[in-house]
């Protein structure tokens, strides 16, 4: 009986949240689809203003319940600035939550609404969020031979054109650092072993590819690049060893107590335009950040672990961030399940949104 019920008060920890955010899904894409529409005969930008300010709703909405609900303390080190800009974020990749991440230091800049990210391909197909992250600027990319260069800089270009605030998010490693498939760790090892390159320990070798396409086409765009180095406390086990980082249901049953985000914003001279010296340019960087995690993880005075060098800033978002947005975007969903047409708009839109998405990214990358 009482395993029972620690079993059930764990499983509303996240199953609240997740309801929540997944339940106002449908009204969102209702929404945005209307303000689609209607916007179909202005010029791009407007759209595009419009489009940033509901994603900011929505995210805000996340955000809400990944920080506020959570009560994770966000420690930062390192050069965020205030003001928002035009930039590439590329950071090493553990998890879902890194997702997340990028939206924790965004809204701190008041650029929440700017987030696009570069997303594996099998992503599109996720029900109203797949199509509508690429209707959002996101870009959907395939592994190595079948990398389109020439779909992403068309996106990329077409975003420019719109005059599109940019906070594109790239991890260039690829696929998630997992401690618990060291086959994958071992073979990026391998690979940076036969080109010459040093071998990391805590996160993977990068691919260059995208970080390049993304460079090389908006360099007159781009205020910046941020490189964002990642660790979640908690993810060490008794014998030292790295645990897997958690996932968001975990993350939402409270289980990481802080997250350590450490940035350094580089200017586009200091960055070689050459995709040939670029990818020795981000392995650089990869060693940076592996550097910082052998500090946070393994330093042998216990004092220098859990954190990064340097000053550090335990920054803290407000309920007037995130609560408005919550009671915003549930009300409007609860208003309409308390009808009887409104229920089955809402269900109409879960099925034939995911149909009509599924369709269109199948056509139009």
């Amino acid at each position: 009986m009482l395993l029972s019920l620690v079993l059930h008060t764990y499983s509303m920890r996240y199953f609240l949240p997740a309801a929540v955010m997944m339940g106002t899904a449908p009204t969102y894409v209702l929404a945005w689809g209307a303000w689609r529409l209607l916007s179909a005969l202005l010029p791009a930008r407007f759209y595009r203003e419009v489009d940033d300010r509901l994603y900011t709703i929505y995210q805000s909405m996340v955000l809400f319940f990944f920080e506020n609900y959570t009560g994770v303390q966000v420690i930062i080190y390192g050069d965020l600035p205030k003001n928002k800009e035009n930039v590439i974020y590329l950071s090493n990749h553990q998890c879902t939550v890194d997702w997340i991440i990028a939206d924790m230091l965004a809204i701190r800049q008041n650029a929440l609404g700017h987030v696009r990210y570069v997303l594996k391909d099998g992503l599109k197909w996720l029900p109203l969020y797949g199509w509508y992250f690429s209707q959002h600027g996101g870009v959907y990319v395939k592994r190595s031979a079948k990398f389109n260069e020439k779909e992403m800089r068309e996106k990329l270009r077409t975003q420019m054109k719109a005059e599109t605030s940019m906070y594109l998010v790239i991890f260039p490693e690829g696929t998630r650092y997992n401690p618990e498939i060291p086959k994958v760790i071992a073979d990026s090892q391998l690979f940076a072993e036969k080109e010459g390159l040093a071998i990391l320990k805590h996160v993977l070798t990068p691919r260059v590819k995208a970080t390049h396409v993304a460079i090389d086409t908006m360099k007159d765009y781009l205020d910046a690049v941020y490189d964002v180095t990642v660790a979640y406390e908690g993810t060490v086990d008794h014998k030292g060893q790295r645990k897997l980082a958690p996932s968001m249901t975990e993350f939402l049953c409270k289980e990481c107590p802080r997250v350590h985000i450490f940035i350094d914003r580089i200017e586009l001279k200091d960055i070689p335009e050459e995709q040939m010296y670029m990818r020795r340019w981000l392995h650089e960087r990869f060693e940076i950040k592996d550097k910082l995690l052998i500090e946070f993880y393994d330093a042998k005075d216990s004092k220098r672990r859990n954190k990064f060098p340097g000053k550090s800033v335990h920054s803290k978002l407000s309920l007037k961030k995130t609560l408005p947005s919550l009671l915003f975007l549930g009300g409007l969903t609860a208003s309409m399940l308390l009808t009887e047409s409104g229920r089955k708009l809402y269900v109409k839109t879960w099925i034939y949104g995911t149909l009509i998405g599924c369709l269109w990214v199948s056509i139009k990358p």
